[in-house]
């Protein structure tokens, strides 16, 4: 099998397994609102917070997650899944802090790097994307 096809397989991997993480923790927005709530107010000293509001960044994150999922505006799609797992990441510190104790949020740097390799190889990863139909734009 020729690099390039190997390399275009593990990058779709890498894609659907960052979009089942994500899209879990945007289900969970809309499931367990009251979690969300909690983990806000914990990670990024954000409460008070209504329902309607984790909807609707839930919602957002959907659509940002879809459009990531199939390929489409991988700059910006990857970009900004990339600085979100980031801000997640980046805001646990504290469960760094004691590793023995949180060994979970350890993965989380296994799919920040994930994510930051999608974003840098995002013009090789070709399996299963929209392409767009204008001649001579390329992402």
């Amino acid at each position: 099998m020729p690099a390039d096809e190997r390399v275009s397989r593990a990058l779709l991997l890498l894609r659907l397994s960052v979009f089942l993480v994500m899209f879990m923790w945007t289900m969970d927005k809309f499931f367990r609102p009251s979690h969300t709530a909690q983990v806000y107010t914990y990670f990024y000293s954000i409460g008070g917070l209504g329902n309607g509001v984790f909807y609707a960044i839930g919602v957002a994150e959907m659509l940002l997650l879809l459009a990531f999922v199939v390929g489409f505006q991988k700059r910006f799609t990857y970009g900004a899944v990339l600085v979100l797992h980031a801000m997640s990441t980046l805001a646990a510190f504290r469960q760094y802090l004691a590793p023995l104790s949180n060994l979970l949020f350890f993965a989380a740097w296994l799919m920040l790097a994930s994510c930051f390799a999608l974003y840098t190889l995002r013009d090789l990863d070709t399996r299963w994307v929209v392409r767009r139909r204008l001649e001579g734009v390329t992402e």
